[in-house]
């Protein structure tokens, strides 16, 4: 009959193509059981939205049937978002990884990407909060159908965010007229974005997704100087005065010491309804080529569908409004490499920290 210590070998072959070690180093598997030839075990990710979630348990099956003895595998595929150990004790409480989604220029599809990368995560089995940071064009409570809701404070003073979809809002447009121009220096943008952050009931979370305003200025720096962010997304499309603009927000996010979780290619390219040609209104891979030039990752290219607009206006992120459209099996693919490359991020920062205890 096979034993424990034979089956954990035979997981040790099965190498976790993100972290590059063995999942039972990375203890990933628990909960395991050995009676007679049937096998069963817990495979525990490093998150729900892991793009090579099938193919990981079917190598760890083939693997574990090899053993000799072994008739039957059970694996129960489940997760546990690692968090970002430098969030410890700091606010917001309860929230494992913040994620900035920036863009170099306006009117690239940030705040569409940013709602429909939350509203991904939370449909793959992640808690997620997003905080619209844009002060100046805060667009979510439209695109998650809560623009009427009105915040309060409770006894402690704290306030409970909106929820739709599987996702916790806030936004500056919850609390100002959407007729008045916020007109606001440097220090009252930093107390705001302090207190979405302190006074927020964001609960426990494994991804709050923050939606900055374009560009590179006091609120990108006020949130990066109030909390440490496991990563930014940048987003652009393709045309070279777009790419432009992102170089800046590359450098921006680089001087603040903000690693770059990788470029998303927005409108990438136009699929006609009636013939299916696909056109390219604002050239071609522009962002791929500039990630590659950075050594960045390139997340994935979204493309021109007016569903996108549609459905935001409604109060519904294109990909629940539209499951089965190829920009939702988009955004799709956007998040599951987004929340890869949370958990790379985490793996490298605990890898130093305990080379640099070790050293």
């Amino acid at each position: 009959m096979p034993t424990k210590e034979q089956v954990l070998d035979a997981l040790r072959t099965c190498i976790e193509p993100e972290l590059g070690k063995d999942i039972v180093t990375l203890d990933m598997v628990r909960n395991l059981s050995v009676s007679g030839g049937k096998v069963s075990f817990e495979y525990v990710l490093t998150t729900p939205s892991c793009p090579l979630k099938e193919s990981m348990e079917r190598d760890a099956r083939t693997a574990v049937l090899k053993v000799a003895g072994v008739s039957d595998v059970s694996i129960k595929m489940t997760s546990n978002v690692n968090k970002d150990l430098r969030l410890a004790n700091i606010m917001p409480p309860g929230v494992k990884n913040i994620v900035a989604v920036g863009s170099g220029k306006g009117g690239v599809g940030k705040s569409s990407v940013a709602a429909n990368l939350a509203v991904c995560l939370a449909r793959d089995g992640a808690k997620v909060g997003l905080l619209d940071a844009d002060v100046y064009g805060p667009n979510q409570p439209q695109m998650f159908g809560v623009s009427d809701y009105k915040p309060r404070a409770d006894e402690n003073d704290k306030i409970e965010p909106a929820q739709n979809h599987g996702v916790k809002v806030f936004s500056m447009g919850f609390l100002m007229d959407p007729d008045t121009p916020a007109i606001w220096r440097g220090p009252m943008l930093h107390g705001a974005i302090q207190q979405f952050l302190k006074d927020v009931l964001w609960g426990e979370l494994d991804y709050l997704v923050v939606d900055l305003p374009p560009g590179t200025g006091d609120v990108q720096l006020s949130l990066c100087q109030s909390v440490p962010l496991v990563g930014a997304v940048i987003v652009t499309t393709p045309q070279s005065v777009a790419i432009s603009d992102v170089r800046k927000a590359v450098a921006m996010f680089k001087k603040l010491n903000v690693p770059i979780l990788g470029v998303v290619e927005n409108m990438s390219g136009f699929a006609c309804p009636n013939c299916d040609h696909v056109s390219h209104p604002f050239t071609k891979d522009g962002a791929k080529a500039l990630a590659e030039k950075h050594l960045l990752a390139f997340l994935g290219s979204v493309p021109l569908d007016g569903a996108v607009c549609d459905a935001g206006e409604n109060g519904t992120p294109v990909a629940l409004a539209r499951p089965d459209s190829p920009v939702s099996g988009a955004f799709r693919s956007l998040a599951r490499q987004v929340a890869a490359q949370v958990s790379l991020q985490n793996h490298r920062r605990k890898t130093l920290e305990i080379e640099t205890v070790a050293s």
